[in-house]
């Protein structure tokens, strides 16, 4: 199997002035691709060929190489994925109520969300999921680590990595997390949950 770098459903500056192009393009164009060509060269020589990049991420691989590459790559696609110039700015529907019931309001959600990204030491993410009982909670993962490790449903993620904003915003990650919100698409997100 080969994996491709997947294509974005926007201009690279189409993001500005939240991500630059200049952050995309490092971001999306070398840190992605790396990933991309890292995971398709691991998967040939531990012979994982056939494998899926979930089933890697969900069993772990075996080899912590492949299984961090192969989590970046999904994790990357999952971020990209979710954001937008023209996004859907509040949930609705079932996700709204569930996020609700499980952090009584949206903005305290994203004040949760917030507090949990901020502090983030080192690199890693900051994600939104669904448990298994359907209740919601936030987690900090750390590196390349992802909620379905541990029987979660990943539904909104945050890249917390230097790469993510430190072009943009150096170390003012209360102004990238401000930005995110901004383009973040929550049609995206209600799909994911509601699938």
């Amino acid at each position: 199997m080969i994996f491709e770098l997947p294509i974005l459903r926007f201009e690279q500056n189409a993001l500005e002035p939240y991500i630059s192009a200049r952050t995309m393009e490092f971001h999306y164009g070398q840190v992605f691709h790396f990933h991309v060509n890292n995971v398709n060269r691991l998967v040939d020589e531990f012979n994982f060929v056939t494998a899926s990049l979930l089933s890697i991420i969900q069993k772990k691989s075996g080899c912590p190489a492949l299984f961090y590459n192969a989590a970046q790559v999904w994790n990357h696609a999952f971020y990209f994925e979710q954001l937008s110039p023209t996004p859907k700015i509040m949930p609705g529907g079932n996700l709204l109520l569930e996020i609700n019931r499980s952090f009584g309001s949206v903005d305290e959600f994203k004040n949760e969300f917030d507090k949990a990204s901020l502090s983030i030491f080192g690199s890693g993410n900051t994600w939104l999921s669904q448990k298994e009982n359907g209740t919601l909670i936030i987690t900090q993962e750390l590196n390349a680590e992802n909620p379905m490790t541990k029987n979660c449903k990943p539904l909104l993620v945050c890249d917390m990595w230097e790469h993510a904003y430190f072009i943009d915003y150096q170390c003012r990650r209360a102004d990238y997390l401000s930005g995110f919100w901004k383009i973040l698409d929550w049609d995206v997100i209600e799909k994911r949950f509601n699938n």
